[in-house]
């Protein structure tokens, strides 16, 4: 098999996006259990959730200089470690402040790794199915929020314990992720920042032995420009800026269809509509598994059908159902199936347009030499937003009686989703079947 050492490389640097995803989804099935053992009000339950995601945004904002000193490889192993002492110390914390803490220390390996993993991927992978590659992230990521909401239901009845149990589990896959990472090569396009070509040229001919490795290597060699790698102020001036604030807008447009919302609350939410906790825990596997269906649709068609056009049509999806969803809230009219009906509905359309596009885009629409830089502004632009929503949600519920206050939300995001198909219809370059160097020249130029 030609590229067996490609999707080895892949599958490793994927499972950043793994433990991405089992990190943040992990506390939704926790937090009925330790909002009781810490006795939190609504706004300190949503700094519990949200200390993650400050994490988040530091990592993410950070990464992307260590990323392009010490490489995407040597970084993806110190988040690894980050994760393994995340899950640890927030599974065995015994008051709010130790647990505030671990979360904080998961949310940087989680920023860091929204960054380099799939930007690891995208420096690897061959033109033509760069995309569904570069995909391969975003699989990991809702594999690993179907494996946290699996294994909360699982350990449900293990005593007073559940959500020590609940958080300790990451340590498996944080283990595996850093013992893997010693398994795989540097990105060649990092090694060819750093006068590496002979190590670049062996790592291209391993992952892609079908591609002309000459001319790739000086292709890359012509796109980098050291000036403009050591100075950050490239990056708020032309023709960089345009880009970075695309990236920017790619992060708000994801956070506010409020999709972390329900993977962050959506225990509560149907706790609220009158489930049991289990009973709503149970319901949160389906959309976990609804995720993962459409992902892996998303998977198989990007390459075909490209970036821009997935987004286009599920914008639309999204508001209708996002609509829907804050039409049953405001009228209380959510009994029975319906409530479950419509989450699945968006989780469908978010899936397979934004939740596989977003980290592709960023991945890619950066330059060689502000790629590291780039894409940890767009995916901080994604954790900030992130951490207001999550931080904000359970304070603007607690103001409205009656659920409405989950309606009036959902409303609001149904218009911001509705606006990001004019956006991306404006603004967004296609980029599929190209390379990262022809994509570059497209996106300077246009």
């Amino acid at each position: 098999m030609k590229r067996k050492t490609l999707y080895l490389y892949v599958f490793v640097a994927a499972l950043g996006g793994l433990l991405f995803g089992f990190d943040t989804a992990v506390i939704n099935g926790a937090m009925p259990f330790f909002t009781d053992y810490f006795h939190l009000n609504d706004a300190m339950q949503g700094w519990a959730v949200s200390s993650a995601l400050v994490g988040c945004v530091v990592g993410a904002l950070v990464i992307g200089k260590p990323g392009d000193l010490f490489g995407r490889r040597s970084m993806l192993r110190v988040l690894a470690f980050l994760f393994l002492i995340s899950a640890l110390g927030t599974g065995l914390a015994t008051n709010l402040t130790v647990f505030v803490i671990f979360r904080f220390v998961g949310g940087l390996a989680v920023g860091g790794a929204s960054v380099l993993s799939p930007m690891y991927i995208s420096e690897i992978a061959p033109p033509a199915f760069r995309g569904r590659l570069t995909v391969t992230f975003q699989l990991a990521i809702v594999i690993g929020i179907l494996v946290a909401f699996f294994t909360d239901y699982l350990l449900l009845n293990t005593g007073t314990n559940t959500w020590r149990w609940m958080f300790l589990s990451e340590s498996l896959p944080a283990v595996l992720f850093l013992t893997l990472l010693f398994t795989v090569s540097k990105s060649p396009r990092w090694l060819v920042k750093n006068g590496n070509l002979d190590d670049a040229w062996q790592v291209i001919r391993k992952v892609n032995p079908e591609a002309d490795t000459d001319k790739l290597l000086t292709e890359i060699k012509e796109s980098i420009n050291t000036e403009i790698l050591s100075k950050s102020t490239y990056l708020f001036k032309k023709p960089f800026l345009r880009l970075i604030l695309i990236g920017i807008a790619v992060g708000f447009f994801n956070q506010f269809t409020g999709i972390n919302i329900i993977m962050y609350y959506a225990t509560d939410i149907f706790r609220s509509a009158g489930f049991s906790t289990s009973s709503a825990i149970g319901q949160t596997v389906l959309i976990g598994f609804t995720n993962l269906v459409f992902t892996l649709i998303a998977m198989r068609v990007i390459d075909f059908f490209g970036r821009k056009n997935l987004l286009l049509v599920g914008s639309l999806g999204m508001t209708v159902f996002l609509g829907l969803f804050a039409w049953a809230y405001i009228n209380g009219n959510f009994g029975g199936p319906m409530l479950l009906i419509i989450l699945i509905g968006f989780t469908g359309f978010f899936a397979s347009s934004q939740g596989a596009v977003i980290w592709v885009l960023l991945a890619e629409m950066f330059p060689n030499n502000i790629r590291a830089r780039g894409t940890a502004i767009g995916s901080f632009s994604h954790w900030f937003f992130n951490g207001v929503t999550a931080f904000l949600f359970p304070v603007i519920v607690g103001l409205f009686s009656g659920g409405k206050g989950v309606g009036y939300i959902f409303g609001f995001y149904a218009l911001v989703t509705f606006i990001s198909f004019f956006y991306f219809k404006r603004f967004l370059v296609e980029t599929k079947g190209r390379s990262l160097e022809e994509l570059e020249k497209i996106v300077l130029k246009d």
